[in-house]
This record gives structure tokens, C-alpha cells and sequence, in this order.
């Protein structure tokens, strides 16, 4: 492996968009040529719909009340970022394209088109597709879940490592837990000045954390079997030593 990304089961672009959605803490929106950095501000409904909570001086208000009709008046876009400290922390980007308006008291957003960036490039995610997906299972419980596997398991993921390329360790540095879904779990390898990601997949989808325990006990049944060969790099030289 270079420095690329193994392609292996994952979640599609609709549905890792609407689990940055579900995980992103803040947005950003522009609108009548003005941006506002909003923190803890958007809510997502389950059929889709995009509500945010703005100060009642908010320039957004009246960028909702004087947009010209069914046009779209404004951009939100969100950032993935890894709960673990990595270099290069942001994941992936989604921006949503649409239009503003009032509804029940509430500011909501009608996105008419999104683009979703992740390192393996851009896609273009559709209104529809949007509405009509889920969020992963676990993307409310990933930065928790990650951020434990990465303070208190590190031995863990060290023999994780067995299941990797022997090329793909070539270098390396420093191994961290960098995302994990219902379908497997990434890790980020960095070296001295660069780093690659590899995705371990899980033999099930795992839809609850129960599953995803034994999807992790799983992979590490699997290492234990493997050799390691970083391990038995360390062997051969204080062997010459």
C-alpha cells in the first residue's frame, strides 16, 4: 500500500453523509455573501429534514425571509473530524447546497444538492438520497468508542497490525484507530513524513455496539493467528545484535 486508501466494504456517500451530519458539533453557513461559524446549532429529523437554531439577530433570518423563491440561498458545510489526535484529523467535508425558509417558528434548510469530500475524492450526493438514508449505527457513539480503543487499548491495536500488509508498515512511526463503522474499522499508519489509511472489515455488519465487540474480538482472533511482522523484524535484529 502506498499512500492511498483500501477500498473494501463501506458505508455509500448518502450514508456517511448523513453520519457526518449526525456527528459534526458545528457548521458553517453562507448566505447573501456572509458567513456565520455556528456551534451546536443544526438538528437532523429522521425523514432528513435540517433544522438551525440562530440568534434571533442572525443575518441567516433575513437571508430566509428575502431569498428569491424555490432558488437555493445558501451553503452549510460540516467537517469529519477524527476523535483521535492524527495527523490530518479532518476526514472527510460535506457541503449542502439550498435554500433557507421559516417553518414553525424554526429556521430550516431545504438542500437541493451535497458534495461529499473524502480522500478517496468527491461525490455528489442528491436531496433525495440524502433524506432517504441512515446514518451509521455507530456514528453517535464513534468518537467515544474510538477515543477508548486509543487510550486504553493500544495494545490492541498494535496487534491489529498483524492483519496489515507487512509493505504497508514499511516506516511507520506511530498506528492509530482512525474511524470505525458498522462495516470495519480504519487505521491511520503515519510515517516520518507521510501517512496512509487501512480499513480492516468486519466479517458482519455490526448495527449495535454489542455487535461491534464482537466484531473487534473477531479481527483480534484473526491477529493472534497471524504473524507479525514487525515483530519478527525486531527478532531478526537483536538476533544480529
Amino acid at each position: 500500500m502506498g499512500d492511498g486508501h483500501t477500498c473494501t466494504a463501506a458505508p455509500a456517500a448518502a450514508e456517511r453523509a448523513r453520519s457526518v451530519l449526525a456527528a459534526a458539533w458545528s457548521c458553517a453557513v453562507t448566505a447573501q455573501g456572509g458567513r456565520e461559524e455556528l456551534v451546536g446549532a443544526h438538528t437532523v429529523t429522521d425523514d432528513g429534514r435540517l433544522f438551525l437554531e440562530v440568534p434571533e439577530d442572525s443575518a441567516l433570518l433575513g437571508a430566509a425571509l428575502c431569498a428569491p423563491r424555490g432558488e437555493p440561498s445558501a451553503v452549510l458545510e460540516f467537517a469529519d473530524v477524527a476523535p483521535v489526535p492524527v495527523r490530518d484529523r479532518v476526514r472527510a467535508r460535506l457541503w449542502l447546497a439550498g435554500r433557507l425558509a421559516l417553518a414553525d417558528g424554526r429556521l430550516a434548510f431545504h438542500p437541493t444538492r451535497g458534495v461529499l469530500r473524502q480522500p478517496s475524492g468527491a461525490v455528489v450526493v442528491g436531496p433525495q438520497e440524502l433524506a432517504s438514508a441512515a446514518p451509521d449505527p455507530l456514528a453517535a457513539a464513534e468518537a467515544r468508542l474510538l477515543t477508548h480503543l486509543a487510550d486504553c487499548h493500544g495494545d490492541a491495536v498494535e496487534r491489529l497490525t498483524r492483519l496489515v500488509d507487512p509493505g504497508s508498515l514499511y516506516g511507520a512511526v506511530r498506528v492509530r484507530p482512525l474511524a470505525v463503522d458498522r462495516h470495519g474499522l480504519t487505521l491511520r499508519i503515519e510515517r516520518a513524513r507521510a501517512h496512509g489509511d487501512v480499513r480492516l472489515p468486519f466479517h458482519a455488519p455490526a448495527d449495535t455496539v454489542a455487535q461491534l465487540t464482537e466484531r473487534m474480538h473477531a479481527l483480534l482472533t484473526r491477529a493472534a493467528a497471524a504473524s507479525c511482522p514487525r515483530a519478527l523484524r525486531r527478532q531478526r535484529t537483536d538476533g544480529e545484535g
